[in-house]
């Protein structure tokens, strides 16, 4: 059948792509097995169209594991056949061994994987507009965080924070772009639609072959997440069939890289403490707090959130521009919080915080906040001179299902944070408007505050000040489950540290 590139076209290929995924959750695969098998059979057929006119290229796929193989076989061939083709490609080199690394076949009814494999022969995926087969895959991406069971949600940053943040440091051509806890890559699609929009930039043919072979670079140490990454960007059209090297297995934190980069946008993995699993003498697990031993670090804690700030501060470039998701123990935490929080206010220029709502992230009970922070070269004096904050947090009021987070919600932060010359910024905050939203603070005023924390508030929570006007029930009810989860979160940290100590 052939593909046209049309919106209605591309949401039939979604619903018979759900639908079928419907029928697989019956037997027990859940939406992140189902993903896994998606992408192998996905990459096998794009792989084999690509070997056929007008393309006619060499795919380092072996004859005997090709996508025909798995057109005409069926019942327990098929399955056997499978099982071996999926060990063997995870021995073979570049994004195809990276791609096969540990795949094992999820789907035991050998009927139901027959379906399957014919459901994705049925179309010409590499024909399919880069946008249209792209939205197929992050919309499974999207559907595969929400399974909440499964943890997955803790690599799928809203797509509608990472276009505004995107849209806020504006990434330009010919430069590069990391994110040292890449996920699925979520940033780097953003980043990568920014720049081939049109309104924005019109490429030269150097400038699209940097853009796909030179500009992303990232680390995600979950094998099967970053199996995710690199198949969302090779349907996106970054990177190459023979290529593997833009996204890491590495632990980034381990090991100052030397690489510096002209982006970085990052949401790290939620949990503070960085650990490590291991069977003591009774055969049991346990878990001990793991520690990076870096020179080039200010301080060496375990606290992951704060060895990922130093991280970054480490892979931006002298001219580099940072935007970095962090939760709410990153702007108050004493110790070595407070010294990551002055050494950062001092090298480089963080110059504006968001304070994001509850109720955006696929994990409960989050407070996060984005942090701008630009890279500056050595000096005796601090870089930063004020802080810009925006609360999007007080009362505001949002909920994964009914009132989800989009773009639109951030477009007066957007237009606050004025991207085009940030330096002709206005507060919406006066006493005269003491309900401003945007309000900047000098350094000065932050280095006096208790720990120079950097958790800034000023407006009033409507639903204690005004019990007339509460929020509806459902919402008073999440914000109550919200605080609860978060305050468990801790509680948890404190007897981990007490155990450990």
């Amino acid at each position: 059948m052939a593909v046209t590139n049309t919106s209605s076209n591309t949401s039939s290929i979604v619903s018979k792509v759900w639908a079928f995924c419907q029928t697989l959750r019956d037997d027990g695969v859940g939406y992140g097995d189902y993903l896994e098998q998606l992408t192998y059979l996905l990459f096998l057929k794009m792989a084999d169209e690509y070997t056929k006119p007008p393309h006619n290229r060499k795919m380092p796929i072996p004859a005997d594991y090709s996508w025909p193989t798995l057109t005409n076989k069926s019942g327990g061939e098929l399955e056997l056949h499978y099982n071996t083709l999926l060990r063997e490609l995870g021995q073979q080199k570049g994004i195809l061994g990276q791609i096969f690394t540990k795949s094992q076949n999820k789907i035991q009814d050998p009927a139901k994987l027959y379906k399957l494999i014919a459901l994705i022969n049925a179309e010409q995926w590499v024909l399919m507009g880069v946008k249209d087969k792209g939205d197929i895959y992050e919309g499974l991406l999207e559907k595969n965080a929400e399974d909440t069971k499964s943890g997955a949600g803790q690599y799928f940053t809203p797509r509608p924070l990472i276009k505004a943040m995107v849209e806020c440091l504006r990434p330009e051509p010919m430069k590069t772009i990391a994110d040292p806890a890449c996920g699925t890559g979520g940033f780097f699609l953003a980043a990568y639609d920014f720049i081939t929009d049109a309104a924005n930039y019109t490429l030269d043919r150097d400038q699209n072959k940097f853009l796909k072979y030179k500009t992303f670079f990232g680390n995600e140490i979950v094998a099967s997440t970053r199996r995710l990454a690199l198949m969302n960007l090779f349907l996106h059209n970054i990177g190459d069939i023979d290529s593997d090297n833009f996204i890491s297995p590495n632990d980034s934190l381990i090991s100052q890289s030397g690489a510096t980069y002209d982006y970085v946008l990052a949401n790290p993995p939620f949990g503070k403490k960085s650990s490590m699993t291991f069977t003591n003498e009774d055969g049991e697990q346990e878990k001990e707090d793991l520690t990076y031993n870096r020179p080039d670090f200010w301080v060496t804690t375990s606290n992951k959130q704060l060895n990922f700030v130093q991280q970054i501060k480490t892979m931006l470039k002298p001219t580099g521009l940072a935007a970095v998701v962090l939760p709410d123990n990153v702007l108050f935490e004493g110790g070595a919080g407070e010294t990551v929080r002055k050494k950062l206010l001092e090298t480089t220029d963080l110059h504006t915080i968001l304070r994001l709502p509850t109720g955006i992230f696929y994990a409960n009970g989050v407070k996060a906040n984005v942090l701008f922070f630009d890279g500056k070269p050595a000096s005796k004096e601090a870089w930063t001179k004020e802080v810009w904050v925006y609360d999007y947090r007080t009362n505001v009021h949002h909920t994964l299902k009914k009132n989800p987070l989009k773009l639109e919600d951030l477009k007066d932060f957007i237009k606050c944070y004025k991207p085009e010359n940030r330096h002709k910024r206005k507060e919406t905050y006066s006493e005269a408007n003491p309900e401003g939203r945007w309000r900047k603070f000098s350094y000065d005023e932050i280095i006096a505050r208790d720990k120079t924390s950097l958790d800034i508030t000023w407006l009033k929570d409507k639903s204690l000040a005004d019990l007339d006007n509460l929020p509806d029930p459902d919402e008073l009810a999440l914000d109550i489950v919200d605080n609860l989860e978060a305050g468990l979160e801790s509680f948890k940290a404190v007897i981990a540290s007490l155990k450990a100590k």
